[in-house]
């Protein structure tokens, strides 16, 4: 049987790239080696794509805080609408093996905000996840969260600022309406990137200056109490929900460190104990989300649940972490497909997709 050339793309210039970097090694190391021919393409944090070998395409792979990429000498360029050669080696222009479809496991800013989307879109290659337009509103916190509201699904309350008017913040106002703790969040980053907690106005001042270091567009949200609840979603037309987890963090909130770094930053309840009708409200909540923000292919949607039973989605990811602590393959493995089935899966909805989209006329009158 001929095998699918899969591309990984991973890296990329967000302060998620570690992140990824672990993300992808998990991939490669899990995925059907006799179905899929893999070709590995680095993004560093310059932005320049390397071609990588298997053997070598990490630097201290084992370690999260010190793990890179290993930067090769093969450049590679994408070349828009080529029918053959969707990537050349920058160096001679000769090109690489067609790639049947990609899983670009970038995570935030040009990873999972439509930007890489919109380049594979361009050259004509299937690509795990959701397309551009889910991609960008999913990534900002605030878009989301309006249309997610309309639908009438709740969602915390919020202000929203921008750098053009940052001079114009003032705690007093944002704690009068809001309360305190507050959370104060970076609008276009994921995996807690930028995020703080606070309770003081010097709190508040230091998280601001933090979250505009990340982003010019900032989301200050109210403190939920409740549970964090993690559902994955997985399907293009007739989505399907996980069984829910259940984030105990063992610090002041789910950090970027608890997620990937510290393995003892939080305990995953996999799955979470629940009541029946919970569960299923949960993932009917899920899927609401995931189709009400157009996704496809895979997100992973978090909520918290409050003590009288109100269920609130805080975020969708579109691309959610694929390292060996990451909820979204282990809340797949308790529903009862395996990490290596589910990236299958993924795969397969991703041509499915293109296949679909393919089928779409591009001209207003026929030969």
């Amino acid at each position: 049987m001929k095998k699918i050339k899969v591309g990984i793309i991973f890296g990329g210039k967000s302060a998620e790239h570690e992140v990824s970097l672990q993300s992808a090694k998990n991939i490669v190391d899990a995925i059907d080696k006799d179905k899929y021919e893999v070709t590995l393409i680095g993004i560093d944090k310059q932005g320049s794509w390397h071609l990588n070998d298997q053997s070598s395409y990490l630097l201290n792979a084992e370690n999260p805080k010190l793990i890179q990429l290993n930067k090769s000498n093969d450049n590679v360029a994408i070349i828009p609408g080529s029918e053959n050669n969707q990537m050349i080696h920058a160096s001679n222009g000769t090109g690489l093996d067609k790639l049947d479809v990609v899983f670009p496991i970038v995570h935030g800013t040009l990873g999972e905000d439509g930007s890489l989307q919109g380049m594979l879109r361009l050259a004509n290659i299937p690509f795990v996840g959701p397309s551009v337009l889910s991609s960008a509103i999913c990534m900002d916190k605030d878009i989301a969260k309006r249309l997610l509201q309309s639908a009438g699904i709740h969602v915390a309350k919020g202000l929203v600022y921008t750098s053009a008017n940052k001079g114009t913040i003032s705690y007093e106002k944002a704690a009068a309406k809001l309360g305190t703790p507050m959370f104060i969040k970076p609008a276009n980053q994921g995996s807690s990137v930028g995020v703080s907690k606070v309770k003081t106005k010097k709190e508040f001042e230091q998280a601001l200056a933090l979250a505009f270091d990340y982003d010019n567009k900032v989301v200050v949200e109210e403190s939920i109490i409740g549970r964090e609840i993690e559902c994955a979603v997985l399907g293009n037309e007739n989505p399907k929900a996980s069984l829910p987890g259940e984030i105990l963090p063992q610090t002041e909130f789910y950090s970027y460190e608890s997620k990937y770094i510290d393995e003892k930053g939080a305990e995953l309840a996999i799955p979470a104990d629940l009541p029946e009708d919970t569960t299923k409200q949960i993932q009917q909540v899920a899927i609401a989300a995931f189709e009400t923000l157009q996704c496809e292919g895979l997100a992973r949607v978090d909520f918290f649940l409050t003590e009288d039973g109100k269920i609130y989605v805080n975020e969708v990811n579109t691309l959610p972490g694929f390292t060996k602590i990451s909820m979204y393959p282990k809340l797949w493995e308790i529903s009862g497909l395996s990490y290596s089935d589910l990236i299958s899966e993924l795969l397969d909805l991703a041509m499915k997709r293109f296949e679909k989209n393919n089928r779409l006329k591009n001209t207003v009158w026929d030969d």
